[in-house]
């Protein structure tokens, strides 16, 4: 099965109208690409999209992928973004975030067949639970909790890796499976839930930043734009495999050094406020991203402290925030 890439073939993006979503839509229309966005709108936002349907060649379709979607013309790639990643959200209906994950995958998986498109699952960090070495490799396997307020979004992401495995063996579907580990920028939500949009508000906000647990777990943060890159190498690339690939920043900071780099940057007054730990909170969260840069020759090239710029910047603007608050 031979990866099409006709700009008169449809690229179909579901989870369009989210924060990754949005940006790799705007990316893909940027190469000329004809797409069409799908979004239940449960956690994305039209005002993501609204500037991208002046191109003449972009559609949003407002469907939940549980249900299978019918879509007029040829389709030549889907990327299957499609879930909330946020804590609080997934959490508000688990039962709907799991079956996002299971049900929309197979739905998604039937019609790349249908198309004979090809097909990338976007997977999550979250897949290696609570890991017992580091950095992660896409061969760990995870030290994951099945029973607990988390599950139902990492178990989701792990079942529909393994539906994604089950339909490229028997079916020779042709698909592609990234691990993304936590990425920030421009077009998050304010009320995301995750460190650096919670930092980054809180402080413009003047509110206290609140640190769940010790400060001294630690994350690897990817912006935005380098995780778009990797996901359309991913997409583009003729790999030969379908198994996972690890896209993240291999850089490695404590939450406190994050919070202590927010305020920096944004001069606030904020306090630290430690609250109780999460549950199944990792304690790491480190990828190894050397078969993305054997395979795909990518690796990030925007440092957190360049990130974090252009994301107070744009927070300062879309919060009401005076811009002067911001480091140059």
């Amino acid at each position: 099965m031979a990866f099409c890439s006709d700009p008169d073939r449809i690229t179909l993006v579901t989870g369009g109208a989210g924060f990754l979503g949005s940006h790799l839509c705007a990316r893909l229309l940027d190469m000329g690409h004809r797409v069409i966005a799908v979004d239940n709108l449960s956690t994305g936002r039209r005002s993501n999209v609204a500037h991208l349907e002046q191109t003449g060649r972009f559609e949003l379709i407002e469907h939940d992928i549980i249900a299978p979607v019918e879509i007029d013309g040829q389709i030549g790639a889907i990327y299957n973004l499609a879930c909330p990643a946020s804590p609080p959200k997934y959490q508000r209906d688990p039962v709907h975030t799991f079956r996002t994950s299971i049900d929309g995958a197979q739905n998604m998986l039937d019609l790349a067949l249908k198309h004979d498109a090809r097909i990338l699952q976007a997977s999550t960090s979250e897949v290696y639970g609570d890991p017992e070495l580091s950095p992660q490799p896409e061969s760990y396997c995870g030290a994951v909790n099945t029973y607990g307020p988390r599950a139902c979004y990492d178990e989701g992401k792990r079942g529909a890796e393994t539906l994604f495995y089950e339909y490229a063996h028997r079916f020779g579907a042709d698909t592609r499976i990234a691990r993304i580990f936590n990425t920030y920028g421009p077009r998050m939500d304010a009320e995301d839930g995750r460190v650096v949009s919670n930092f980054v508000v809180q402080a413009l906000c003047g509110q206290d930043i609140t640190i769940y647990g010790s400060g001294r777990q630690t994350r690897s943060f990817c912006y935005v734009d380098d995780l778009i890159e990797g996901l359309i190498r991913l997409m583009a690339a003729d790999i030969g495999f379908g198994g996972p690939v690890n896209l993240g920043n291999p850089r490695e900071f404590t939450v406190l050094e994050l919070a202590q780099l927010v305020l920096d940057k944004t001069q606030s007054s904020s306090q630290l406020r430690y609250l109780q730990a999460l549950p199944d909170d990792p304690r790491q969260r480190r990828p190894d991203i050397t078969r993305a840069q054997m395979v795909l020759g990518w690796q990030p090239t925007v440092s957190l402290n360049d990130g974090l710029d252009r994301m107070i910047a744009h927070f300062a603007e879309t919060l009401g925030t005076p811009k002067e608050v911001v480091l140059s």
